[in-house]
């Protein structure tokens, strides 16, 4: 190495290691621009980062099951996110900037700081990012700005994980005890498994002050004649002989549980950085802004979830003869269209993250933007990402999974939780 990038390297080093940083997203002003205009390169090293990650987790032994992907997500997305800006300087930080000298790369910042986190996520899989990150940084022009650039990606990578550290995601869920009265959750047919998602409520959120700030309001009682009207739509519609279900309807409710519906959100996401071959500045907030959005409303969906503890509608179909509610009568046989997910039913995690997701989107690219959204080889069109997401958690409904009263409240969860991210990054 010659004497010249042996100083800039150690200057680099000293300056990071110094650990200053901006005041958390929103708490002050963005940034002055930066003297220099960094190069940004294109949003593509963005998309093939997100899809190294949605590859990773098609491996469910990944990581345990009792983490929820769509913090890997937030974590991969944030660390590009604060890399970049920390150089381009075109808004305000996630959590923190870096120092960054003059010229130095933000698309090898973006890189270094997507590897490092997958790597500090899925130690196993490093020879496989590393190779990533090989054919990523070859395309940058080597030398001073290039090295300036990964050291300030490494340098967002490592803090970030370190303030994740303890954020609550590695605790062991406490053993889910169901109860036995009327509207109180219980495991699902055909195999009753435990719920596993029981603590994730009181995780740390990435932008949220805690996982309650949008709880929503109790849902009307399983007596009631509000909760015997959304059952019975259930009841019709999701039951897997139904004859009023509609061939679209069932093709719908397959479509979106065929795959995680965080991955179909950022799958969306990465066509339209593609197709619109959005800038590196661009991509890394449209993604750090959909999968903030995605963790947080994943939190506060579960701490929901385990307040109120409401049975699926399965149970409550099955446990109709009881008489809990006069208007509806039982059906100790009713057995849905797909296999309920093995945790309570209010509010429904398909509209709950499907509405962050089009609320987040659309502030990006407006209300009415056609989609062709793939998924395991079906693909749906779509005239708006509110129609995506409409659909999203009506399919829930014709799946026999929830009633729509756990779709409002979702929804209404998602875009407070969205509504409040944007206003904050």
């Amino acid at each position: 190495m010659g004497g010249k990038q042996k100083t800039l390297v150690v200057l680099v080093g000293t300056v990071l290691a110094a650990g200053l940083a901006s005041p958390a997203f929103g708490a002050g002003a963005v940034p002055s621009p930066s003297p220099t205009t960094a190069a940004t390169g294109s949003g593509m090293s963005v998309v093939e980062w997100n899809r190294e990650l949605v590859t990773i987790l098609g491996d469910p032994k990944a990581q345990p099951s009792t983490v929820q992907p769509t913090r890997s997500f937030a974590l991969l997305q944030a660390a590009e996110y604060d890399a970049v800006i920390s150089i381009t300087r075109s808004g305000p930080a996630y959590l923190f900037s870096v120092p960054a000298p003059r010229g130095a790369r933000a698309d090898a910042a973006a890189d270094q700081a997507a590897h490092d986190v997958l790597v500090a996520l899925y130690p196993d899989r490093r020879a496989g990012v590393d190779q990533r990150l090989s054919s990523q940084l070859s395309a940058i022009p080597g030398g001073p700005d290039k090295q300036a650039g990964t050291a300030v990606g490494a340098a967002v990578a490592r803090r970030l994980m370190s303030l994740r550290s303890n954020d609550g995601s590695s605790a062991k869920p406490p053993r889910f005890r169901a109860g036995d009265k009327a509207s109180d959750y219980r495991p699902t047919p055909p195999v009753f498994p435990a719920p596993v998602f029981t603590n994730w409520g009181s995780v740390k959120p990435f932008v949220l002050t805690s996982g309650r700030q949008f709880r929503p309001a109790a849902p009307p009682a399983v007596s009631s004649a509000a909760y015997a009207a959304a059952l019975n739509e259930v009841k019709d519609l999701g039951s897997k002989t139904s004859t009023t279900r509609t061939p679209d309807q069932t093709a719908a409710a397959r479509f979106w549980a065929a795959a995680p519906v965080w991955n179909v959100w950022n799958q969306i996401a990465q066509n339209l950085v593609t197709s619109q071959n959005a800038s590196l500045d661009k991509a890394v907030k449209v993604f750090a802004r959909l999968d903030l959005s995605l963790a947080d409303t994943a939190i506060a969906m579960y701490d929901a979830k385990y307040t109120y503890r409401v049975w699926r509608p399965v149970t409550a179909i099955r446990l109709g003869g009881t008489h809990y509610n006069p208007h509806i009568a039982g059906d100790p046989g009713w057995t849905p269209l797909l296999t309920t997910a093995p945790d309570p039913s209010y509010p429904s995690a398909h509209a709950a993250l499907s509405q962050a997701a089009a609320t987040t989107l659309a502030g990006f690219y407006g209300a009415r933007h056609h989609l062709a959204v793939t998924s395991k080889g079906v693909t749906r069109t779509f005239t708006g990402f509110q129609n995506a997401a409409t659909e999203a958690w009506l399919s829930r409904i014709w799946s026999g999974q929830h009633t729509s009263i756990d779709n409002r409240a979702g929804q209404q969860l998602g875009t407070q939780v969205a509504d409040f991210v944007s206003g904050h990054l």
